[in-house]
């Protein structure tokens, strides 16, 4: 997974545009955060956020030709040294009117395997 972001100082977090390349199946299977409610992606990043933050995320899924346009707030922030050597980064939880839609298509890049219990960057 890839992300670019632009630089916005965590004072001005509020707002911000993540650009996130989600390039394979595994990738998609560690961020995917299927028990948020209307989905959720955990964002690699050494930027600092707060619970409550809010961004727009654009989010290239795999062999996706265009990406995936979603505003969401942070609701999981992973601190550097989190345990069980998670990266750092944060959980945004999907808000408006796009969420079921990237939900769907989340869910059927990921297909069976979504139903898995290995261990992700969240949980």
């Amino acid at each position: 997974m890839t992300v670019e972001k632009q630089n916005i100082p965590a004072d001005k977090a509020r707002n911000a545009v993540i650009s996130i390349a989600i390039k394979d199946k595994q990738a998609l299977y560690m961020s995917y955060m299927p028990f948020v409610k209307n989905g959720g992606l955990f964002v690699p990043t050494k930027k600092d956020y707060n619970l409550g933050d809010e961004m727009f995320l654009l989010v290239k899924i795999m062999d996706e030709i265009d990406p995936v346009h979603i505003s969401g707030k942070v609701i999981w922030v992973s601190p550097p040294g989190a345990l069980g050597n998670r990266p750092r980064g944060v959980g945004v939880q999907f808000m408006g009117d796009d969420a079921r839609a990237t939900v769907n298509l989340i869910e059927q890049k990921l297909g069976a395997s979504i139903s898995l219990t290995r261990s992700t960057h969240t949980m």
